[in-house]
């Protein structure tokens, strides 16, 4: 639909959702037949009477009929003699009456606001114009130009509105000012915006490309990439400067004076030969200075022989705990700060339901708190301990447009005990976050498996933590669901081990082989026989450990979404880019969404699509629920879900599925590596699939992930020796 360009006065704003800027506003036509009409789209706060260009088109609406359905906009500078002489005499430039504004318009002409910018002295050829008079001119019309709207400014310059959200959380109304004076801030001061985004706002607006401000934001960003990267909290200079020099695309001459000014600005911390974002380093001292001084207050006087009280709740639960069950209740009771590591199937759950049923009897006035990292694991948690449990975001009170946690030192948690599940996947500043909201609590237990994958963010918490040996851990490795007959749960032992010697007789572990190309019709074909057996498409889950190629994510995606949920007459379909998303598919939340309580990790389903010509936005929608929560996307918002019928085994963390196939070949290689094969075989709790090369499998199980590096937990031992 071609689009045409309006001018036009701006007179109300009827309807405006703060959420995602949609609105529909009243304007009049800025010429002769000053004709009034309606107007809908993406808008930030308009200024009654300002003129604006409006690009976009006319569209009927069923209900509403004739609107025009705008796609951008920007403030109009006026430039003809009849808005001149009203813009000059406006309130905007007191003391300029209408008789001043035309004898300004008549000797300066239509160029008249260009003129006074290029040359403020033309001002001194109106008689009339006293000194006071040409300063309160030339101060207006630089007002006028600062007045840009910040919304119509960055999405001028390519920015999306969840961007220009977080750039005005940042900035308020100098938001516009301050990216001019220095765009390459954004990296640094705006979570979320990259070097690569500031360079290209750095070049739209004619910023000056030797800037020493460009070299110090590449610095900043390549430090942090390197870390996310390979998940070490430091980077080397060597690496670094090919980093940085990968990134702006030339040559530095000198790293060092950059490294010392960002390092005075404490943007980076200079260690020895380590480089640090200062995010890292304060995590790494934060962590190990909290713990040194935990408990802040008083823990409560536990009985001295807990025994008698293990074996009530072993009669209440008919269970009989083994010794080191044991050990890791009573470690909970005795001590402050304790860690309990296990694998699958070594009763980490009957712990913990353990402990919860002797705190209520034994701390009956101390308040609990579960929480997990992720938004399917906190879900776990809940059903497996039947309690309360939610996700670290949601305790701390996350901001998703500062990425500031609203808890901390200055609003603590409100609780005194607190147990925190899945801990693997923590990584270095989640944790230094959550302590830091931690001085009235009394107790921590960390739950996680020291096998499985690291956290995505830089660290090796977990790890550091039990290596400083300065905590008490209790490691399970009694393998309870192995005699109920799991050969799952061996498989995933034997891998950790670097063996897999039971996939030879296992009865629920297979592995058969398939080239790569033939992954993506055997895969369906082993979901059609797990239908006959009686599972369905929730007990299914396929996982794999990258998107791309004939046998990544994406592909198996596309080809499972044609078995598990077909097109119908009935559905409603609608194309996002290569991927068509359809009622009844499974989905997946690729971003956190606080406010709508879903997070990243988090599996749904699309219960409506809702078409643009049957809605009053002109856009397409799509509803999904996740479980009880309700979550609606506006187009804008399509790229926080996929497809989850194949998801990453990195995404699968927290969560168990009855069934899981997952194909392990040669495409994979540069990720295949034992903790990724652990990880994703430890998710199946009844049943495992595995199909692929037999090379692919066999790398899996022998190769070793490079350890991380990390000075956690040399300052640790520093702080408590």
């Amino acid at each position: 639909m071609e689009e045409i360009k309006l001018q036009a006065r701006f007179l109300l704003m009827i309807y405006h959702n703060s959420t995602n800027g949609y609105g529909v506003a009243r304007f009049i036509s800025y010429d002769k037949e000053e004709k009034e009409f309606t107007a809908t789209g993406i808008f930030a706060e308009l200024e009654e009477e300002r003129v604006y260009n409006l690009i976009g088109h006319y569209q009927e609406h069923y209900r509403y009929g004739m609107q025009f359905q705008v796609s951008a906009y920007e403030l109009m500078r006026p430039n003809d003699v009849a808005s001149l002489v009203r813009y000059f005499s406006s309130a905007m430039f007191p003391g300029i009456g209408k008789k001043l504004a035309s004898q300004l318009v008549e000797v300066l002409g239509e160029q008249a606001i260009e003129r006074i910018l290029d040359d403020a002295s033309c001002l001194e050829a109106i008689s009339g114009l006293s000194e006071k008079k040409r300063a309160v001119v030339l101060e207006g019309v630089k007002q006028f130009q600062d007045l840009d709207d910040s919304v119509v400014f960055f999405t001028k310059h390519g920015l999306s509105l969840q961007m220009i959200a977080k750039i005005q959380s940042a900035y308020g109304d100098e938001a516009v000012l301050k990216v001019r004076e220095n765009p390459y801030r954004l990296v640094s001061e705006v979570d979320g915006i990259g070097f690569q985004t500031a360079d290209k706002l750095a070049q739209a607006i004619h910023y000056e490309s030797d800037h020493s401000n460009r070299r110090k934001a590449a610095v900043l960003a390549s430090v942090m990439s390197c870390c996310m990267a390979c998940g070490d909290t430091f980077v080397s200079k060597e690496r670094l400067a090919n980093e940085t020099r990968r990134l702006i695309r030339e040559e530095i001459d000198e790293l060092d004076p950059l490294l010392e000014e960002l390092a005075m600005e404490r943007s980076i911390i200079l260690e020895e030969d380590r480089i640090y974002h200062h995010t890292q380093y304060d995590a790494e001292t934060g962590i190990a200075a909290f713990l040194t001084q935990f408990p802040y207050v008083e823990t409560d006087h536990m009985p001295d022989d807990l025994s008698a009280e293990i074996n009530e709740i072993e009669d209440s639960f008919h269970i009989i705990y083994e010794d080191k069950q044991k050990q890791a209740i009573l470690t909970f009771f005795q001590e402050p700060f304790a860690i309990i590591s296990g694998g699958p199937g070594t009763g980490k759950t009957t712990i913990v339901k353990g402990i919860l049923a002797l705190a209520e009897k034994l701390c009956p006035l101390s308040k609990i708190t579960l929480c997990a990292p992720t938004g399917r694991a906190a879900k776990r948690m809940a059903q497996l301990s039947d309690r309360d449990a939610m996700t670290i975001h949601s305790l701390l009170k996350w901001d998703l447009e500062s990425n500031q946690f609203v808890k901390g030192f200055d609003d603590p948690l409100d609780c005194d005990i607190l147990i925190v599940d899945e801990f693997s996947m923590v990584d270095a500043w989640l944790f230094y976050c959550l302590l830091r909201a931690c001085k009235p609590v009394s107790k921590i237990l960390l739950i996680g498996d020291k096998d499985q994958l690291p956290s995505v963010a830089p660290g090796c918490v977990l790890q550091d933590l039990i290596e400083s040996k300065c905590f008490p851990v209790i490691c399970l490795n009694k393998i309870f669901r192995q005699s109920e007959g799991s050969d799952v749960v061996t498989l995933a032992h034997e891998i950790n081990e670097g063996s897999y010697q039971i996939l030879q007789n296992a009865k629920d572990a297979a592995f058969f082989p398939c080239p790569s190309y033939e992954i993506c019709a055997r895969v369906t074909q082993i979901v059609e026989g797990a239908y006959e057996k009686g599972y369905e498409n929730q007990d299914i889950q396929v996982l794999a450990p990258m998107y791309q190629g004939v046998a990544g994510i994406d592909a198996l995606n596309r080809s499972l979404q044609e078995l598990m949920n077909p097109p119908h007459a009935k559905k409603r379909e609608l194309r996002v880019g290569y991927r068509i998303f359809r009622e009844g598919d499974k989905i997946m939340q690729l971003k956190n969404q606080p406010e709508e309580d879903v997070y990243n990790g988090d599996i749904g389903k699309i219960i409506e699509i809702i078409y643009a010509n049957e809605d009053l936005s002109k856009q397409n929608r799509i509803i999904a629920a996740y479980d009880d929560i309700i979550v609606e996307y506006m187009q804008e918002a399509f790229h926080h879900i996929t497809h989850a019928y194949c998801i990453s085994i990195h995404k699968a963390q927290g969560s168990e599925y009855p069934i899981v196939i997952m194909p392990m070949v040669n495409d994979y290689r540069h990720m295949l590596q034992r903790r990724l094969l652990y990880t994703g075989v430890s998710r199946a709790k009844k049943s495992l699939v595995l199909l692929g090369q037999q090379e692919a499998l066999h790398r899996a199980v022998y190769v070793q992930e490079l350890p991380r590096r990390s000075t956690l937990k040399a300052r640790i031992l520093t702080t408590f020796l």
